[in-house]
């Protein structure tokens, strides 16, 4: 019994759900008593693999094909290494990549899928848990099954830190060109893509208590301030304040950094399911019950305006004036 995790890279970088698949996967591994395997696809695979090499990988596959995401090479690729390996558990992330081919491979194993999984316990049968309703609802299935799948969504898992020894094989996989039915030509930014909020060390994210438009510029100025990316909560997106790359949340962008700084935002838990990954997260609002106070490291009780004034004068800022 074994597993195996695809790898996720983008514009030349691996994406830290490809080192969260790994905790998830030796997990898994450990409960079957079997081998954890991982392949990434295309891209500087040897740099890649170097990177990727972490404590519990037991062999890690690369396959040069192209820089960019295929959908057709990957779900080529993994059908015939899930043939050769025939592993219990295939694991893979839960993003716009990951759910672009995890469907169609399982589709093509005959093998069932869970989605947006957030915890994996058991052997066999696995316990599979996601969450349901908005996030209202977290439910338990029990996948028994000799195979299956399951994509894991990001900061779920803690991220594979120790460097390990795993094998390193070039695979060198059959694509069929003709069945592809797309060609990767490149890689364009759409629909506001001025900025990746989940690449920020430092969020500065606004939620209803800002209260309109024009207060804006005022946690913009805090900010710039801390060489900080703005980033928001759904009903500032929804209000046309804030283009959508900048939304922090279930239905936006699942983001880690190392400060999250709430403002005005009162932590339902479709938002705090995109942010709770943070390592400090610091929250200001002026209700002393808000759900946000549970999760933050440290807390402002106070109104955002006479506080963030403050703050952007503390760190050497201007406070504008609204």
């Amino acid at each position: 019994m074994s597993v195996l995790a695809v790898a996720e890279h983008r514009r030349g970088d691996l994406r830290d759900v490809s080192f969260e698949l790994i905790s998830a996967g030796r997990e898994l591994a450990d409960e079957l008593g079997g081998e954890l395997n991982l392949v990434v696809i295309g891209g500087d695979v040897d740099g890649f693999a170097d990177d990727l090499n972490r404590d519990g990988v037991d062999t890690i596959y690369t396959v040069d094909e192209g820089e960019e995401f295929n959908h057709g090479v990957y779900t080529q690729t993994v059908e015939q290494l899930h043939a050769e390996l025939d592993p219990t558990a295939l694991l893979m992330p839960n993003s716009v990549n990951g759910l672009d081919y995890a469907p169609a491979i399982t589709e093509s194993l005959d093998i069932p899928l869970v989605t947006d999984t957030i915890a994996l316990e058991g052997g066999q049968p696995v316990e599979v848990t996601r969450e349901q309703y908005g996030g209202k609802v977290e439910t338990t299935y029990d996948i028994d099954a000799d195979q299956y799948a399951v994509t894991i969504r990001s900061a779920e898992w803690p991220t594979a830190e120790s460097s390990g020894d795993a094998a390193i094989e070039a695979l060198d996989a059959d694509i069929d060109e003709d069945a592809l039915g797309t060609t990767v030509n490149g890689f364009e930014e759409v629909g506001g893509g001025d900025v990746d909020i989940t690449e920020a060390n430092v969020l500065v994210s606004i939620g209803r208590g800002i209260e309109e438009e024009e207060n804006l510029p005022l946690v913009e100025a805090l900010a710039d301030t801390l060489d900080a990316t703005l980033s928001s909560s759904r009903p500032i997106v929804d209000n046309g304040w804030l283009p959508k790359n900048r939304q922090v949340g279930q239905s936006g962008k699942v983001v880690t950094p190392d400060v999250y700084i709430a403002i005005g935002i009162s932590g339902a838990v479709q938002h705090v399911a995109g942010m709770k990954g943070a390592e400090t997260i610091i929250a200001i609002n002026k209700d002393p019950n808000a759900p946000i106070y549970d999760l933050a490291d440290y807390g402002i009780v106070d109104d955002l305006f006479d506080v963030v004034p403050e703050l952007i004068e503390e760190f050497g800022g201007e406070a504008p004036d609204i």
